[in-house]
């Protein structure tokens, strides 16, 4: 006879098996609205078969999986060969597998490459975000190696390519490749003019051996890591291979993983190059900040959809428990506050996905005003975007009570993961620094911005107030590096709220302008005016099982 104690109730079924590009509103209309109308039905089929497989119990599991069982370092064989190898799990080569099949290490010549892109990106990131690093890495290097021809005749095709060969093996050998980096060391953090590796050239010509311990590798089982050093001529870019073109092992000493707080599927790691470590140089000498910018804007991309990823997952959990939960004699999501709750997350997540679309758009446009534009709005939204992770993570975890707290929701993972992307490739500060710096030298930029934005003034008068008080601030030098943050936010909040004004339904863009923008809500989730029809923008953002 069975416990009736244990008769279970009132609990929410798992959100699995469902489009996850399909159920998302936000997302399927930006795809629409900057993929061209010859291509949108093929796009649309790519990203719902994408959307469907991130959605599935597999891919859940996966995720997991990959968490609960990190990378593993063996130094050495079992006859005391140094071998510095990573063992992953299974899942993790499920998932990134999936990934470069699905074409996410590819976009930089195919039509809409950045839009289709962006959007993969931001679906399959909810499958499992660690997994995202390498992917993200191997697509941003492409440029960077176009500066050497040869080079990137090499290893273009390869890291482009949706073949996904794991193995460490010549990649002459290979279908495809993935890319990592090696940048900052212990004495210098972001300062990446403080390297202190050095490179010392060989008689072949472009060609070096490096010696220096690098702090943060990351993904140390690529093909190939893009590692900054320091040339005769300066500070410079190199590409360094794991495995030697006659079938060796390069000098790549992995001295340890990192325990962090998350992104436990992927391994990042301490290396060491230890004097016999052969790599090619990439651009000139004493060029290799420079050299790194393209791969670096690409990255804090990555970082804005990556978030953005982390937030749309957080809050479709949200609004699927309480849709299926009740309590005091109603559903959760038909309370009034949790209705304001769930309607705040909502905006926030899509203003993320809308800003992050805009910007690959600009990288598909590829015109002199696109790329002034993303000058300025790359580390706008990469500041504002990643900071806004967390706090909304937090919340959406807070929707599911004690059920949320506890591991098996998949909440913490995603807690533990939101805080990444505003470290990853240039925290807080050396975001603001950046616009700070695009203001001072590239005029063109502020001029693209406000060109954008100016595009909705007249729409709502919360959003014009707003882009008046950003001309204030801007007007103003005065201190003006003590108040980078705040000007970096006022400008991302006045892009998103012009971006919403103009594609967005009425009620979301006047819930953004009311609650971002005309000061009518508090500063915690759950704060917007009453009056709002706070019920259409929670119906819109819900995900539906079965999409």
């Amino acid at each position: 006879m069975a416990a009736t104690t244990h008769t279970v109730t009132n609990q929410p079924p798992p959100l699995v098996g469902y489009d996850v590009f399909t159920g998302d509103a936000a997302l399927t209309e930006g795809v629409a609205r900057y993929v061209a109308g010859v291509r949108l039905d093929e796009v649309r089929e790519e990203l719902s078969t994408l959307g469907r497989a991130a959605g599935s119990a597999h891919a859940r599991q996966w995720g997991e999986q990959a968490n609960a069982h990190p990378p593993v370092l063996h130094t050495h064989d079992r006859y005391g060969h140094r071998i510095d190898e990573v063992e992953y799990h299974p899942a993790w080569h499920r998932l990134l597998g999936h990934a470069v099949t699905a074409g996410l290490t590819g976009a930089w010549s195919r039509p809409d490459g950045h839009v289709r892109r962006t959007a993969g990106f931001l679906v399959w990131t909810q499958a499992e975000a660690g997994h995202g690093c390498p992917v993200s890495m191997t697509h941003a290097a492409v440029p960077t190696l176009r500066a050497e021809p040869e080079l990137a005749a090499e290893w273009e095709p390869l890291l482009t390519s949706r073949v996904y060969a794991h193995e460490l093996r010549p990649v002459a050998e290979k279908g495809g490749a993935l890319a990592g980096m090696a940048m900052t060391e212990k004495q210098g953090g972001s300062d990446l003019r403080a390297v202190t590796t050095r490179a010392e050239p060989l008689a072949a010509p472009g060609e070096y051996v490096l010696t220096g311990h690098k702090w943060f590798c990351s993904a140390p089982m690529s093909d190939a890591f893009l590692v900054l050093a320091r040339a005769p001529g300066g500070l410079t870019c190199f590409l360094l291979p794991r495995v030697l073109p006659d079938g060796s092992r390069n000098a790549f000493r992995i001295q340890r993983l990192k325990d962090k707080l998350g992104n436990r599927s992927n391994a990042s790691a301490e290396v060491e190059f230890d004097g016999q470590s052969w790599a090619r140089r990439v651009g000139e000498e004493g060029r290799g900040v420079a050299a790194l910018l393209e791969m670096v804007a690409a990255t804090r991309l990555d970082c804005v959809s990556a978030s953005a990823a982390v937030m749309r997952q957080a809050v479709a959990q949200a609004l699927h428990h309480t849709a299926h939960r009740e309590a005091f004699g109603d559903r959760l999501i038909d309370k009034p506050l949790m209705r304001n709750v769930l309607a705040d997350l909502a905006l926030e997540s899509e203003a993320a996905t809308t800003l992050a679309l805009r910007l690959a758009a600009a990288y598909d446009g590829g015109t002199e005003q696109d790329r002034h534009f993303l000058r300025l709005a790359v580390p706008v939204a990469k500041y504002w975007v990643t900071k806004r992770c967390t706090p909304a993570v937090t919340e959406a975890l807070e929707c599911l009570g004690g059920n949320g707290y506890v591991e098996e929701s998949g909440l913490p993972r995603l807690l533990r993961e939101a805080p990444l992307n505003s470290i990853w490739e240039g925290s807080g500060n050396v975001q603001a620094l950046d616009v700070l710096r695009a203001l001072r030298r590239e005029p063109e930029a502020l001029h693209a911005f406000l060109a954008e934005i100016g595009t909705a003034r007249g729409a709502d008068h919360r959003l014009d107030r707003a882009i008046t008080g950003m001309l204030t601030e801007l007007a103003d030098l005065e201190g003006i590096e003590a108040r980078a943050r705040r000007l970096t936010e006022r400008m991302a909040l006045v892009l998103q709220g012009s971006l919403l004004v103009r594609h967005a339904p009425p009620e979301v863009a006047d819930a953004f302008c009311a609650g971002r923008l005309g000061g009518d809500a508090g500063a915690a989730f759950g704060t917007l005016p009453h009056t709002l029809d706070l019920g259409a923008v929670v119906a819109r953002a819900r995900p539906v099982a079965g999409a």
